[in-house]
């Protein structure tokens, strides 16, 4: 196997026996494979929908194939083998899709993804993945265009995510898959790509990232409301109780609405936090606060945790086997041994909690505020303008991203630690866990910490900044605003790629730089963006203020 996908990656170059993240080889293999037959089906299905042609039905799988790959969604071999099966179905289908408007003037020939037969047994479609895999490419394009294909691919992927839940919520993605289907076609076996191509399609796919938040952010406030800061308890509450993490709102939703009366209390942990902000999610009294949320602690946490526990998307470290009788999965998500949940019907996981023990006493205890959504934070943007323009405000530090479980994960927390308390923190992302529960006090009544959700909620941040640029007439680059962007995974890649669409320069990135962004890659971006690494935060810091 060879995977660098995400920040944590083996030696920071590559897991080749078994992934950081728990990966094996097998699976490893047959993710390769699935998108590798996803970029079949998207030479057939870009040149159909060019000509006109579209399937919903093969539109809906490039979501679900891409999302699939994201970092600790599937590891399940058996439900990787019936996707990667629906694949050469579904190759057929976009062949004929194109067969059917192809022009008597296309002598196009075809070979390699395009003609790729799923084998009839698991081995041997494992086989068929390691033939395929990022170190065979690398050996015909060498590594400074694999490296280019597989940033534009792992945005497509942190893309295809934020789309599937989109999607889930019952909003539109627009033309999001056919982007997809383009990209993928571009960088399938046999095609020629050119550095200048490949960052240009990694701009595009920026572009139509940004889309799909704005999508997102819509679909998500019409059906729970804008958000609104909103007080969250952090100790238990006497009872059973179930514990949601993952970004999947409408998960929670069904799960609240299910358990309504029946003396269950629900906490969120990890990037589930600013569900409490959403009117129609905060209106449930049993909606019990907020559990855990360092990802340096997270086994403990879930160890700790005395009822069911239902993961509806992936995190950043899988579970361990102790306490796999009382973890569910829903959605997308799929790990060897744990029940997984159809149709959002969440009456497994209730039984399960109510033979669990539950909280034995109530703790009184911290709290923390959150739910600083563009919508609250532009209804006060007159009181924020006027404190910069008083003094009152010196600058603007949005300190975001994902996290990961490597200890010694610091360099946020001090960063935000001995940012001047004359400025404010915009954050959003779960690498907010290492430093939210800090007071950081207020400029005003405006809190120094203002926290504006989850990585999905990036347009917020970017909202924010927009308003923020046409009130003081001026681009966003000549704010007082810096940005110091931790990631972990591919949805972090699409939001990189979604600020360099905007033309965001001085992006501080961490806490180290992609493994696939090779000198050539690293140098194209400094020279275009100035993208940089962080380095410590005494350093950072003085930079960005002087």
């Amino acid at each position: 196997m060879f995977c660098y996908q995400c920040e944590q990656t083996s030696q920071r170059s590559g897991c080749t026996s078994v992934g950081v993240c728990g990966k094996n080889p097998e699976t490893a293999a047959l993710q390769d494979l699935l998108l590798h037959a996803l970029k079949g089906i998207s030479v057939f299905a870009h040149r159909a929908a060019v000509a006109g042609a579209r399937s919903k039905e093969l539109e809906q799988f490039a979501l679900d194939a891409l999302f699939t790959t994201v970092t600790n969604v599937n590891f399940d071999p058996a439900r990787l083998q019936g996707l990667i099966l629906d694949a050469g179905r579904h190759l057929k289908t976009a062949r004929e899709l194109y067969a059917g408007v192809r022009t008597e003037s296309d002598r196009s020939s075809f070979n390699g993804a395009t003609c790729f037969i799923p084998a009839e047994s698991l081995d041997d479609l494992i086989r068929q993945g390691e033939e395929v895999n990022i170190e065979a490419r690398q050996e015909a394009l060498g590594a400074d265009l694999i490296g280019l294909q597989e940033l534009l691919t792992y945005g497509l992927k942190g893309m295809a995510a934020y789309a599937w839940h989109v999607r889930d919520a019952g909003g539109d993605t627009g033309n999001t898959s056919l982007f997809i289907f383009e990209a993928l076609a571009a960088i399938a076996p046999g095609e020629n790509n050119s550095v200048d191509q490949l960052l240009g399609l990694c701009m595009r796919a920026g572009e139509a990232n940004y889309h799909v938040l704005e999508a997102l952010d819509g679909v998500h406030t019409k059906n729970f409301g804008h958000p609104v800061p909103t007080e969250v308890r952090l100790t238990p509450v006497a009872g059973p109780c179930i514990l949601v993490s993952g970004h999947n709102l409408e998960d929670l939703k069904d799960l609240l609405e299910q358990t309504e009366g029946a003396g269950i209390n629900i906490y969120t942990h990890g990037e589930m936090l600013p569900a409490h902000g959403y009117p129609e999610l905060h209106k449930h009294p049993h909606l019990a606060g907020h559990y855990g949320g360092a990802w340096q602690d997270q086994a403990m946490d879930f160890d700790r945790f005395p009822g069911a526990i239902l993961m509806t998307t992936n995190c950043i470290q899988l579970p361990k086997q102790s306490y796999f009788q009382r973890l569910f999965t829903s959605g997308l998500v799929a790990w060897p041994g744990v029940r997984h949940l159809e149709n959002r019907d969440f009456s497994a996981l209730i039984k399960t909690t109510l033979r669990s023990p539950g909280f034995p006493e109530t703790v009184e205890g911290k709290t923390l505020t959150l739910g600083f959504g563009h919508n609250a934070v532009l209804g006060v943007a007159d009181k924020v303008v006027e404190a910069v323009k008083s003094g009152a405000i010196r600058h603007f530090f949005l300190v975001g991203g994902c996290d990961g479980a490597k200890t010694g994960r610091n360099y946020y927390t001090e960063l935000t630690e001995q940012i001047p308390s004359d400025c404010v923190i915009l954050t959003l992302g779960c690498g907010k866990f290492r430093f939210n529960r800090n007071d950081f006090g207020t400029i005003g009544g405006i809190p120094r910490l203002l926290d504006c959700g989850q990585c999905n909620d990036a347009y917020s941040a970017i909202r924010i900044a927009s308003a923020l640029s046409e009130a003081f007439g001026c681009g966003i680059n000549d704010l007082p605003l810096s940005l110091n962007i931790s990631w972990y995974e591919q949805k972090a890649v699409a939001v990189l790629l979604t600020l360099l669409h905007l033309g965001v320069r001085n992006i501080r990135l961490g806490p180290t730089l992609p493994a696939f962004a090779t000198p050539a890659i690293v140098a194209a971006l400094q020279e275009k963006f100035n993208l940089m690494p962080i380095t410590t935060a005494e350093a950072d810091l003085a930079d960005c203020l002087k």
